[in-house]
């Protein structure tokens, strides 16, 4: 499986509709604490945007809702795979994504046989309170070598500027989230992403 180089990671259906459009072919909906419903409505309006645009949609975390919403990937943080039902997300048809920061969590994706791993905090990140140091890229590089053949994600702290390093240690993917959100001007900065991972697409 080959993913899109540049990953873009938002928290609403309304990010997705603003930069979706402008060429992106990876998305992931990362939303926190909603109904069901307004997540489900969520959803429906991502795949539609996805749809017309030939994007890849991944629904990140609520597995049963992409299940019903016949969506064809999934993320899947640490605690979410353990309480996940497998063999129930394989049985609908969905690829799986999951993410790793330590040794005992690749091991613990791998034995779930996902379709791509994710490695972060690649940087330091502002995303979110982490218990990680920063990887660095020498951990990248460790990581291609454990998870191969399957498709590697970097994300944490990237930006374009960064990106090459990223590439050559064995990245298939770069995962973004505030550098394209806290950007003031987040359409430029969509069209930045796009054109510096043009070499690997």
């Amino acid at each position: 499986m080959k993913l899109d180089p540049f990953y873009l990671i938002v928290d609403s259906v309304r990010w997705i509709e603003r930069l979706v459009p402008l060429g992106v072919k990876l998305v992931q909906l990362r939303i926190k604490e909603q109904s069901d419903e307004e997540l489900r409505g969520e959803i429906r309006r991502a795949k539609a945007v996805c749809a017309a645009h030939q994007c890849q949609l991944i629904v990140n975390d609520y597995w049963r809702l992409a299940i019903e919403e016949a969506c064809d990937f999934v993320h899947l943080g640490q605690e979410d795979l353990a309480a996940a039902d497998r063999a129930a997300i394989r049985a609908a048809g969905l690829k799986l994504g999951v993410s790793t920061h330590d040794d005992n969590e690749l091991e613990t994706a791998l034995a779930a046989a996902p379709d791509y791993v994710a490695l972060g905090p690649i940087y330091p990140t502002i995303l979110k309170k982490m218990k990680w140091a920063p990887q660095g890229l020498a951990r990248l590089s460790t990581w291609r070598e454990r998870v191969s053949p399957l498709p590697l994600v970097a994300i944490g702290g990237l930006n374009p500027e960064g990106i090459d390093g990223v590439f050559a240690h064995g990245a298939a993917s770069a995962a973004v989230v505030t550098d394209i959100t806290l950007n003031a001007d987040p359409e430029a900065r969509t069209k930045e992403w796009i054109r510096m991972t043009a070499a690997w697409r």
